[in-house]
């Protein structure tokens, strides 16, 4: 198991009481597998990824990342398990606008001490992977929506993390876009064998991921074989 989050509880403070987010969730999330998060705005979905990217720690529960028990880890012990085993797709790409599509890549790997040839050799194969080897040069604003979410998948690989978590990627794009980024993050998962969590709205591309998984007011629902 790549991604474990076990028995996790968390509140928000709510006026003179807290807010239930999530209520004793347990997630299991094997390497090279996809599961789908579905449920409501509001139903617990974008907390869930919070903690499973050790964002937030939980009141309860244990996060386990390729092993690794996250309890008790320090921000910068935390910080330095993100850089190197979770890879986040953010619902918005959020490029650096005066970086080309390589460089959104390499500049990753460099912060992680790569060697500025091995970042690039990495950048253009996962750029080859998203199938925009041919768009390296470019820049954001001469991509399409669908070209720099992909750019935006890319480089949450580039350092090979065994996590990948992705918030609502098709939110900003058409149908055909999405149908394309959702089989896209499919066929990457099983690539470059990430535990990767798909968090959406839209259960229409749905067909092809190993697990898909219900919440609503916090509270998770898996097919009864699936824990």
């Amino acid at each position: 198991m790549s991604l474990n989050l076990t028995d996790i509880t968390l509140t928000y403070p709510d006026g003179d009481s807290r807010l239930t987010a999530l209520d004793h969730i347990t997630l299991r999330v094997p390497k090279g597998s996809l599961t789908a998060v579905v449920g409501p705005s509001g139903s617990g979905k974008s907390s869930l990824i919070a903690v499973a990217a050790t964002l937030i720690t939980p009141d309860a529960g244990t996060v386990a990342v390729d092993g690794t028990v996250t309890t008790g880890m320090t921000r910068g012990e935390l910080t330095d398990l993100r850089r190197h085993k979770i890879g986040i797709v953010f619902q918005q790409p959020n490029l650096l606008p005066s970086l080309s599509a390589a460089e959104q890549l390499q500049v990753m790997a460099q912060i992680d001490g790569r060697k500025p040839r091995t970042a690039r050799d990495r950048a253009m194969e996962l750029l080859d992977a998203v199938g925009l080897a041919d768009q390296a040069g470019r820049r954001p604003h001469q991509l399409s929506g669908g070209q720099r979410q992909r750019i935006n998948i890319a480089r949450a690989l580039m350092n090979d993390p065994t996590v990948l978590l992705v918030d609502e990627p098709t939110s900003a794009l058409d149908h055909e876009r999405g149908a394309a980024v959702i089989e896209l993050i499919t066929r990457l998962t099983h690539q470059q064998a990430t535990a990767t969590v798909l968090v959406t709205h839209d259960r229409s591309h749905l067909t092809a991921v190993d697990q898909v998984a219900e919440v609503h007011d916090g509270r998770l629902r898996l097919p009864a074989d699936a824990r």
